[in-house]
């Protein structure tokens, strides 16, 4: 049986569980008990997956060139992707800003999301604090099932909707000649795409590294653009988009990712690249580190970006010379802008693995199938202008998403996530608007 029959067959026994729990009135009006579900996940698959709670967490500071009433902070969110599912979103009470509202938007650009935070004013000169947490559920892919040979495709092999990663940009210029003299060099004369692809992430990683040491050393970083980063080296920022164009000359899709990675330190963002491989999906690279496939579990991804983010750039917070960063944070008062001095002080972020359980596949997809569905519910509702009965049917769902993410975190137990998931959704459900 092949990938693509055992999938649609996971998904299937996946469907037959989901309509005979929770949400189905033909077999109860009750939420299942632990012991119910724990048998319902026996009945088939014994293989096991690694699934984790991960959060990130951020300080965005702010300062106003004057005084300004009510505006509006957009922060990228994790997306709702193939293998993560975001679960919530936490202020922490020493934030400082007046915030009127919070929610979670969906960008234009899918599956992209951006937390919106409605703030109530601010005055010259004065610095305030946002400071929240993102909670994520994401489960481990190691890209084992990759074939070990993949033809580099012709752009007719390519979907149509992703034909966009194709593209050129100010700092991705995949038609510069010395782009496809060093992409048809790390071809090696062959044609295989995943061979192609580690040589590309290990020549970022190596290429000419003792220019990126010197210019760290002194603070000098140019632009971070894909031939700068190909004539002298660049940061993780730089080593993305050269990836982008090298892939792309060949007519592969590759896109910047911006993410949270567990690096034990403060940071404001890390760079990551996927690229695509026809009739299997998108592949994760890591070119600081010039490792892929790269696994999932080690970072949470926050915005997948397109072409018209890499033309918007803008200069580093901390080394003021460098330049070709995505934006992740959107300010609607140009006056406004986010404080930055170094990951010390100032805004920052923090990504954690704050839980990992070991369990059967079934149960994996399952809890993220019904953690999906409860996020969706509370994205919904969140921010909406709520009567008092259904703010007090939102209140106990997220109290019982709180309590199922601390049963996954203190105990381990996937099963009793799952209870209080479920029991979230019974709450979000009652909710009439």
């Amino acid at each position: 049986m092949n990938i693509k029959k055992i999938k649609l067959l996971q998904i299937l026994i996946i469907i037959i569980l989901f309509n005979i729990s929770i949400y189905s009135n033909v077999v109860t009006s009750e939420t299942l008990d632990i012991k119910t579900i724990k048998s319902n996940h026996k009945l088939v698959l014994n293989d096991e997956k690694d699934i984790f709670i991960q959060r990130v967490e951020h300080y965005l500071y702010i300062k106003s060139d004057e005084n300004i009433q009510n505006f509006i902070v957009n922060y990228s969110f994790p997306p709702d992707y193939s293998y993560q599912t975001p679960l919530l979103l936490e202020i922490f009470s020493d934030s400082t800003a007046n915030i009127l509202k919070y929610e979670i938007v969906n960008d234009l650009s899918e599956p992209n999301k951006l937390a919106k935070f409605t703030i109530g004013g601010i005055q010259k000169n004065e610095i305030i604090l946002i400071h929240f947490t993102c909670w994520v559920l994401l489960f481990n892919n190691d890209f084992s099932d990759i074939p070990e040979y993949v033809k580099i495709p012709d752009r007719i092999d390519i979907p149509e909707e992703n034909v966009i990663w194709l593209s050129s940009s100010k700092v991705v210029q995949k038609n510069r000649i010395l782009i496809k003299y060093h992409a048809q060099k790390l071809k090696g004369g062959g044609d295989n795409l995943i061979s192609f692809a580690d040589n590309i992430s290990s020549f970022i990683k190596q290429h000419k590294y003792f220019l990126f040491i010197i210019q760290l050393n002194l603070k000098i970083f140019f632009s971070q653009d894909a031939i700068t980063t190909l004539l002298i080296n660049g940061e993780n920022v730089g080593r993305s988009h050269l990836a982008c164009a090298l892939f792309r000359t060949s007519n592969v899709p590759s896109r910047v990712l911006l993410v949270n990675n567990d690096q034990g330190f403060w940071t404001q963002m890390h760079y990551m690249v996927e690229y695509y491989i026809p009739n299997y999906g998108w592949v994760l690279i890591d070119t600081t580190k010039g490792e892929t496939p790269y696994d999932t579990n080690k970072q949470i991804i926050n915005r997948i970006c397109y072409p018209s983010d890499e033309d918007d750039t803008k200069k580093d917070y901390i080394i003021p010379f460098m330049k070709g960063e995505e934006k992740w944070i959107w300010i609607n008062n140009e006056k406004i802008n986010p404080y930055y001095i170094d990951c010390n002080e100032g805004s920052k972020s923090q990504m954690f693995i704050e839980g990992k359980i070991t369990t059967s596949s079934l149960t994996v997809d399952n809890a993220f199938f019904k953690a999906q569905n409860v996020f969706h519910q509370y994205q919904k509702f969140l921010g909406e202008n709520l009567n008092q009965e259904d703010i007090e049917h939102l209140n106990n769902a997220v109290a019982y998403q709180k309590k199922g993410i601390n049963k996954f975190i203190e105990n381990e137990d996937i099963y009793e996530f799952i209870y209080y998931f479920d029991k979230a959704y019974d709450e979000y459900k009652q909710i009439d608007i």
